[in-house]
């Protein structure tokens, strides 16, 4: 199994001369199975040079997993090259959310209405399908099962595990973790203690030792005081997680915007050294775009 990040970015892109080590495009994941099979993970701005890649390359059958349809996640779908061209085949899976009741169909279109964009979903030329799926759901393609999990975030969010017969990748997809608001005296505490721990537990075991463990990280501690609620989650909640998991390489992902190359780094130190995980430590790492690794 082999993946390649094509956007790391949360919230809005920001190219520029202070972000261009860790890349200022917006969320996307490329992953290819042994057998080249290609799932995308989330269409950030990323996604559009990926497209431009992929018309160097011998690959027509694509399958794009969406997390959620806040727009850093799907922003570069319109974009993205082989929409445009006949000979593609592509499939997009996403969930259906819980509170309008819209497919992931309906959903992507309004993006493309008349009034935010010049070209209509039904005057693309590939083929496009598109494939509402759920918590729990497993889907195979080829060589790899991906099977998807509802991690926490202000709309339904679906992260997603892809598996072969040998290694395992987890993305989280935007993600903050559950806590308890209310006071011990309120009479509702202790039920929502029990479903605040019931899914702790569940998303450890989602993620349980997987290989790869791709997981939002939005903020430090201090910013994060300010945002809570917002559906994001911070340097310490996912070296905590990673390490409870038992996760084999733990990258951090949804980099705050506002965030320099630097400052990037800076808080990246500061929490591993704040948790006591040695300077040497090769388990945690900063997503970077363009970076590839090959999971043997």
């Amino acid at each position: 199994m082999f993946f390649r990040f094509w956007g790391v970015r949360g919230s809005i892109p920001v190219p520029g001369k202070e972000t261009i080590k860790y890349g200022g495009n917006t969320t996307c994941i490329e992953v290819r199975g042994n057998n080249n099979e290609m799932i995308i993970l989330d269409a950030g701005t990323g996604i559009y040079q990926l497209g431009q890649h992929l018309m160097t390359r011998d690959q027509t059958d694509i399958n794009i997993f969406i997390s959620h349809t806040h727009w850093d996640h799907i922003q570069g779908l319109p974009m993205f090259q082989p929409n445009f061209l006949s000979n593609f085949n592509i499939n997009i899976f996403g969930a259906i959310d819980l509170e309008s009741g819209l497919g992931i169909k309906e959903r992507l279109t309004k993006q493309m209405d008349r009034h935010f964009f010049p070209i209509q979903l039904e005057d693309l030329s590939a083929k496009i399908n598109f494939i509402d799926i759920e918590e729990g759901s497993e889907i195979e393609i080829g060589s790899l099962k991906i099977s998807s999990f509802q991690f926490n975030h202000p709309i339904i969010n679906l992260g997603y595990r892809v598996e072969d017969a040998n290694n395992s990748l987890v993305f989280t997809g935007d993600h903050e973790w559950m806590c308890n608001d209310l006071t011990e005296d309120d009479g509702a505490w202790e039920e929502r203690q029990r479903e605040v721990d019931f899914r702790r537990a569940e998303t450890f075991n989602f993620m349980r030792q997987s290989d790869i463990l791709i997981i939002d990280t939005a903020y430090t501690d201090e910013e994060y005081k300010t945002k809570k609620g917002w559906g994001h989650g911070t340097f310490d909640s996912s070296i905590a997680a990673g390490l409870e998991a038992n996760c084999k390489q733990i990258y951090f992902t949804h980099h705050e915007p506002r965030r320099t190359d630097k400052a990037l780094e800076t808080a990246f130190r500061h929490a591993l050294k704040k948790n006591k995980i040695p300077e040497n430590q090769t388990r945690f790492y900063l997503a970077q775009e363009g970076y590839e690794v090959d999971i043997r």
